[in-house]
């Protein structure tokens, strides 16, 4: 994986370096160095984050997910 397909990846997730950090439970430093090319991006890693954004890629958000369906509250409540 580049850094380039990292950043990529990342946007896709919408997720920021630090919180990629954050998930693998490591500095932002070391993920910083993969983002820019200073130090190799872990194989394990790489194939990883490429599933993760590969199944991501495939489910659009739902348009309609702040609609309410007011009979579907309704028999939600006791």
């Amino acid at each position: 994986m580049t850094p380039t397909r990292l950043r990529e990846c990342l946007a896709l997730l919408r997720w920021s370096q630090r919180g990629l950090a954050d998930v693998l439970d490591t500095h932002q430093t070391t993920v910083r160095r993969w983002a820019t090319g200073a130090q190799p991006i872990p194989e394990n890693v790489a194939a990883w984050l490429e599933r993760l954004a590969k199944v991501h890629a495939l489910y659009e958000y739902p348009e309609d997910w702040r609609q309410r369906n007011p009979d579907s509250v309704k028999s939600a409540v006791p």
